[in-house]
């Protein structure tokens, strides 16, 4: 079948499924990652483009597709949360921090607002490799083929980007 992956999804085309699920399933998880807890993900993920094969005939392919795909995620993202249990915990039975007096929390956020502002420094490349690695939770093969560059491009990009991070947070904290 031809024609855009808009119009044969909303036709039907089983292959066109398949291209959708390769080319806007990982927005699918960026855009569910602020909504539903990091284990949900790809629970949700697989839920949402179920239905987008079931629901396919109601798409109107002149509207966007990421926006529907995007709309779909939110309303599964929401279904999901809701149908959560939620364990709750009496706050009488939750002791006082051991050590401190949350102190320590407040160090551990400043220092995660450091390395944030320190990655903003970062020249695109290096950031995006190990944003994909320390947060996409991916390994370097997996970010060579996301990237389509040569794994030994990774490797040299992750290792001079930590290695500027590590000379940036040195000379904060000193």
């Amino acid at each position: 079948m031809t024609g855009t992956l808009n119009t044969r999804l909303a036709s039907g085309d089983e292959a066109a499924i398949a291209e959708c699920y390769l080319t806007y399933s990982s927005l699918v998880a960026a855009y569910l990652r602020r909504l539903v807890p990091p284990q949900d993900i790809e629970d949700v993920r697989q839920v949402v483009f179920s239905e987008v094969w079931r629901s396919r005939f109601r798409y109107d392919p002149s509207r966007s597709l990421e926006a529907w795909l995007l709309g779909i995620a939110r309303k599964r993202a929401i279904d999901h949360l809701r149908v959560r249990m939620l364990v709750t915990v009496p706050l009488d039975s939750v002791s006082e921090p051991k050590d401190g007096d949350g102190r320590d929390i407040a160090d551990m956020i400043g220092r995660r607002d450091q390395v944030q502002r320190a990655l903003a420094v970062l020249p695109g490349p290096q950031r995006e490799a190990i944003e994909l690695a320390y947060y996409g939770e991916l390994t370097q093969r997996e970010i060579a083929e996301r990237l389509d560059v040569p794994l030994g491009t990774i490797k040299a990009r992750t290792a001079r980007g930590l290695h500027r991070l590590s000379t940036m947070l040195s000379t904060i904290a000193a």
